[in-house]
């Protein structure tokens, strides 16, 4: 008899606890729609420099779909992330970096885009120094690419890495970008070639020095570069940036008003102002413009 009320009583509290259970999830479940959700993916296109090109990681996938072919790191959203934690979730896992120049750039939603499921996409891109990153075990292989010599790529990520290549290329026109791909100290060849590679254009090298100096981002080094067989190039930093909105140093994204006049000299002035105004507002240190039109 004391076996069976045991029985018994357990058997209560067990159907109290699923009883308490359904009740939560009901609570739970009340503000959700019922109709079906699509999936949502985070893409990370890594850029890298090597001194000579301009290239990309990529991964080849070791599953289905499209087992064998080249992509962009990248996976699912987990309920507890936020699109850029999932971002640089991947990143991590890909390249052991962390604290990396990041950016949102597009969104991607085509209907037919995964054969798996309905899958939203969000891409980003990274500019990560090329020696600074490990190779990761998340995937088949992962491998740098030049960005004019990819392979044919998995998804539409074709599509993602010109819209990718497109924002970069905004941003450097505009911003002092681009700086990252290169090591702390570089050579002025090492710099044009970089910027070269992402616009996919020849620039002339009096005029590209030219412009980097006067811009006020890069200041020259007393050392040159060694174990060369010919004559040593001097090397080359970037300076610490100075935002025009409130004179503090951003090191961060390089962020500054897009809107300089093509009229602005190599110190910061605009040509042509008041004289006595500049002078009673001219700010210590001078704050440089960036502003590339090639």
């Amino acid at each position: 008899m004391e076996r069976k009320n045991d029985s018994i009583f357990a058997s209560e509290i067990q159907k109290e606890a699923f009883e308490r259970s359904a009740t939560k999830m009901e609570e739970e479940l009340k503000y959700r729609y019922k109709y079906p959700h699509p999936a949502v993916t985070t893409d990370c296109v890594i850029f890298g420099f090597d001194g000579r090109h301009v290239n990309v990681l990529l991964i080849r996938r070791g599953i289905e779909p499209y087992k064998g072919m080249w992509a962009f790191p990248g996976g699912f959203l987990r309920m507890d992330q936020t699109l850029e934690d999932s971002a640089r979730r991947e990143l991590k896992e890909e390249t052991g970096l962390e604290t990396v120049y990041m950016k949102q750039f597009g969104t991607f939603s085509d209907v037919e885009r995964d054969p798996r499921e309905r899958v939203i996409t969000t891409a980003f891109y990274a500019l990560v120094k090329q020696s600074d990153v490990e190779g990761g075990d998340d995937a088949a292989e992962a491998r740098w690419f030049p960005i004019r010599e990819l392979p044919q790529l998995a998804f539409d990520h074709e599509e993602i890495f010109k819209a990718a290549v497109n924002a970069v290329r905004e941003r450097m026109r505009f911003e002092p970008v681009g700086f990252e791909l290169l090591e702390d100290k570089f050579t002025m060849t090492e710099l044009q070639t970089m910027f070269e590679q992402v616009f996919d254009e020849t620039f002339d090298r009096r005029n590209f020095q030219r412009k980097m100096m006067s811009s006020g981002v890069i200041e020259p080094l007393e050392e040159k570069l060694q174990g060369t067989n010919y004559r040593a190039p001097q090397l080359f930093r970037r300076t610490e940036f100075i935002d025009d909105n409130d004179g503090s140093i951003d090191d961060n994204d390089g962020s500054i008003d897009d809107t300089v006049p093509l009229n602005t000299s190599s110190d910061g002035a605009v040509q042509g102002a008041d004289e006595d105004n500049e002078a009673k507002s001219a700010p210590e240190p001078k704050k440089k413009k960036w502003f590339l039109k090639w």
